[in-house]
């Protein structure tokens, strides 16, 4: 996967950010290859700064401070257009409308992330109960979590919250920057590649 959408499928502040620092990485010695093999762009997300600019309050809350969205009045979770759903702040892509399902919490939520690779897990004790926290690789940002309640093929249910997700529909991914992806979605039938009603 190239490194095009690390920058060209964020907000403005930001990409210029994670521009300058490709540029650090390949003056810094680290070849082409080695930055495409890292998938982080010196592995380091923007400033606190650039984020509190670019970044709505919620979306701040939720990816910086780890806070939770409203369940059901959120952008997401009644979302049935087919793409995939990048983070928010660093643009990595993290899940596809294929796996989104609809689960009754009102967040929206995947049987499995699309790029296992961009996805961190930490344990979680902030409630009376242990959770599975999940974050972004590159952009660091709170998603939200996992459960093992999820439907077949994996029984997982990765409840995400809207505000930590930026939507690229189909019909975006090549000029944002993810044309690897629209493979997947050639032929596809079934909830995620409904048209949006």
């Amino acid at each position: 996967m190239g490194a095009l959408w690390r920058w060209r499928s964020i907000p403005g502040p930001v990409a210029a950010v994670f521009a300058v620092a490709l540029t650090a990485g390949t003056a810094c010695g680290q070849g082409a290859a080695e930055a495409d093999a890292s998938n982080g762009i010196g592995d380091r997300k923007p400033a606190d700064e650039v984020l509190r600019r670019t970044l709505t309050p919620l979306q701040y809350e939720v990816t910086q401070e780890e806070g939770t969205e409203p369940p059901f009045r959120n952008e997401y979770n009644d979302n049935k257009r087919r793409g995939i759903y990048v983070d928010i702040v660093s643009g990595e892509p993290l899940f596809s409308s294929l796996d989104k399902y609809e689960s009754g919490t009102g967040w929206p939520s995947f049987t499995r992330p699309l790029e296992p690779k961009n996805i961190v897990y930490r344990e979680d004790r902030k409630l009376l109960y242990k959770r599975i926290e999940v974050r972004s690789r590159h952009g660091d940002s709170h998603l939200g979590h996992v459960f093992d309640d999820g439907p077949p093929p994996t029984g997982k249910r990765f409840c995400m919250n809207s505000a930590a997700l930026r939507f690229v529909p189909v019909e975006a991914l090549e000029q944002e920057g993810y044309v690897e992806y629209l493979p997947l979605f050639d032929g596809a039938t079934g909830k995620g590649s409904e048209a949006a009603s």
